[in-house]
């Protein structure tokens, strides 16, 4: 690996190397473990710090940090011309390493220091009322550092012009779909079925998933990037819905309202393809003039999404929904009477007149952001 001429970075015939497949490995294992765990809360309640879907997250925190702490060595010690130059890296504290390395040994610091104090936060306090109690918040940062990691790891050597650019576009976009899935976990509580129909799971949906649709599209050097993402966060949430289940468990921990043999699903995935769609024909329709497509791929984002997953709301309350493939009727052990009665019934619509207008503003700031950040990912080289 050489400066070119023109002061970027020239790189030989080379395939996407083999640390970017350990991080997004990493990133798998950590976004797989995490909605397991949620199922694993859901079904049998917390008995131990050491099971299965805890391992499968902190597993693969390590895996990115040894990974990344290793690249960081052979970088400033033992750079490989071809690989690891130094011309190509980032110093922190006299090492050097990708700048997407350093973010993942934050996140993986970060994730390994969040378990003691998960484990610490239930003994003191119990089983978790929010999904972001405070070690959870340090766990999803350290999560979504590493996913970050992976993706600018990918675009580094997209950019500097690797043979196998295809390969490496494809990658990114692995890891921008478990991001996607990230996100969407930490947003669940304002994103669940009954609030479909309501001006604030489309606020929360508008600040959140425009941005990361919009910067990964930007970003990236495939045609369709913001459909595929969406569709890798679909099929990857809806497997696990399929697989989760098959799994046998039962409720240790009362009060018990509902006996369950197996583990509970994730809920269905969003629309989100829906949207996406319509913001990579935006962005194939405008370009050259950011502030403009912004405007445009946030209303589409509401519009669309709206107009799919409203229906699609009043669907999965039905009796058509409640089987395999949709996995409505499973509930948590702990769903009381009451939590059973209303189980199939929407929120009723509030203030949508001013929601959604609101909605769509928060959408085009959220596309905004991702734009800015997408055209600087667009130029990473290191």
């Amino acid at each position: 690996m050489t400066l070119d001429d023109a002061g970027g970075f020239r790189v030989g015939r080379q395939d996407a190397p083999w640390f970017l497949y350990a991080v997004l490995f990493a990133s798998a294992s950590v976004i797989i473990g995490v909605l397991w765990d949620i199922s694993w809360h859901r079904t049998i309640g917390r008995d131990t710090f050491w099971t299965p879907p805890h391992l499968a997250i902190y597993v693969g925190g390590v895996v990115a940090g040894l990974t990344c702490g290793w690249l960081a060595l052979r970088t400033t010690f033992a750079a490989d011309p071809g690989i690891l130059d130094k011309a190509a890296s980032v110093r922190f504290w006299g090492f050097r390493a990708p700048l997407g390395a350093w973010i993942c040994i934050w996140g993986a610091f970060a994730m390994l220091t969040s378990a003691p104090f998960d484990d610490w936060w239930h003994n003191a306090y119990g089983l978790d009322v929010k999904i972001l109690s405070p070690p959870h918040a340090l766990l999803a940062a350290g999560i979504g550092a590493i996913q970050a990691g992976a993706m600018l790891i990918a675009l580094a050597w997209q950019n500097r012009g690797a043979s196998s650019r295809r390969a490496l576009s494809r990658l990114f976009l692995l890891a921008a779909g478990l991001m996607i899935i990230n996100a969407a976990t930490i947003a669940s509580e304002h994103l669940q079925r009954w609030d479909m129909h309501q001006a604030i799971f489309y606020q929360v949906a508008a600040g959140v998933f425009p941005f990361f649709l919009v910067f990964s599209a930007r970003a990236s050097i495939a045609r369709w990037p913001a459909t595929t993402i969406a569709a890798i966060y679909m099929a990857l949430t809806w497997l696990l819905l399929v697989v989760l289940p098959l799994v046998p468990a039962r409720p240790m921990l009362g009060p018990i309202y509902v006996q369950m043999d197996h583990l509970m699903p994730p809920d269905f995935p969003l629309l989100l393809i829906v949207p996406a769609l319509a913001i990579d024909v935006a962005m194939h329709r405008v370009r050259g003039h950011d502030w403009r497509l912004a405007l445009l791929a946030g209303v589409l984002f509401v519009v669309v999404f709206v107009a799919a997953q409203w229906p699609f709301a009043d669907f999965l309350m039905t009796r058509w929904a409640r089987n395999w493939f949709f996995a409505t009727d499973r509930m948590p052990y702990y769903a009381d009477v009451a939590f059973q009665h209303r189980w199939y019934i929407l929120d009723p619509p509030a203030h949508l007149s001013i929601g959604l207008p609101i909605a769509a503003a928060i959408a085009c700031a959220s596309a905004r952001c991702g734009l800015w950040c997408g055209n600087w990912m667009a130029r990473v080289q290191r």
